[in-house]
């Protein structure tokens, strides 16, 4: 499969239907490049005209806000909106909470307005819209799945529904942890902590939130975050039990389950 930049599409005089913003996690991080795959194996199959703007794309400048460099912010987010503007872009879908949140409410402060989607909100829409069906007796029929709500999709944005509308379709169950939807547990990254040490003396929270989703007993817990990702795969190992519960973003476990 080929994916093509905005630079290949205006070079044809196409328009495609979305910008897929890739972001940091998806496009360096091992794990995260498996979602951003799976995503776009999606996309393919059901026939969306996708582009992204390959090394054209740079940080949000999100990791950088939230940890106090606002000039560094706003020099990575005037050179993308400059980017974005060239190409005409008008709808983006991202993989990436902390992406999303940045690109639909931040950017519009320096003249980057963009209609901004998660993908677990495009993955709704192509359920409710029929283009995405899944093979019969899948990967996860009968099995407890679980929910994590990051928070930037989740508090910030009140994405609350559309990751469990996705996860609806399946032939599974759905246990919520305790701490969930509004009142859901940070998996410990945000505000730029997933590039520092936690304060001594504290739990780490990603090994707290471990805890709470082996205790559902649920054999997949589902992400929509790569940030979220990293934290809550070392959260379950953390409590021994990798082999048992598998941590898999919500593209992931459509992807797999489809025809």
């Amino acid at each position: 499969m080929h994916i093509k930049s905005m630079a290949e599409y205006t070079a044809s005089g196409e328009t495609p239907d979305i910008l897929f913003w890739v972001g940091c996690a998806g496009s360096f991080d091992q794990r995260a490049q498996k979602i951003t795959k799976a995503f776009a194996m999606i996309l393919d199959k059901v026939g969306m005209k996708f582009a992204i703007l390959g090394k054209e794309e740079a940080c949000t400048g999100d990791p950088a806000r939230r940890a106090g460099n606002e000039f560094l912010f706003q020099m990575m987010a005037y050179n993308n909106i400059q980017v974005l503007n060239s190409y005409n872009v008008s709808k983006i879908v991202t993989t990436c909470p902390h992406c999303f949140n940045t690109l639909k409410n931040e950017y519009p402060e320096l003249g980057g307005t963009y209609e901004v989607m998660h993908h677990t909100q495009l993955l709704q829409q192509l359920i409710n819209e029929g283009k995405i069906t899944l093979k019969d007796g899948g990967t996860f029929k009968g099995k407890k799945i679980t929910y994590h709500d990051s928070c930037y999709l989740g508090r910030a944005n009140d994405v609350y529904e559309a990751p469990r509308q996705v996860l609806e379709i399946l032939d599974a169950e759905l246990v919520e942890m305790k701490r969930c939807r509004s009142k859901g547990l940070c998996c410990g990254a945000g505000g730029a902590q997933m590039f520092k040490e936690e304060e001594k003396g504290n739990t780490r929270i990603n090994t707290e939130r471990g805890k709470e989703a082996v205790e559902t007993g649920a054999s997949v817990v589902a992400m929509n975050c790569p940030f979220c990702m990293t934290m809550l795969t070392d959260g379950v190992k953390e409590q021994g039990k990798e082999d048992d519960v598998k941590v898999l973003d919500l593209a992931e476990i459509i992807a797999e389950s489809m025809q």
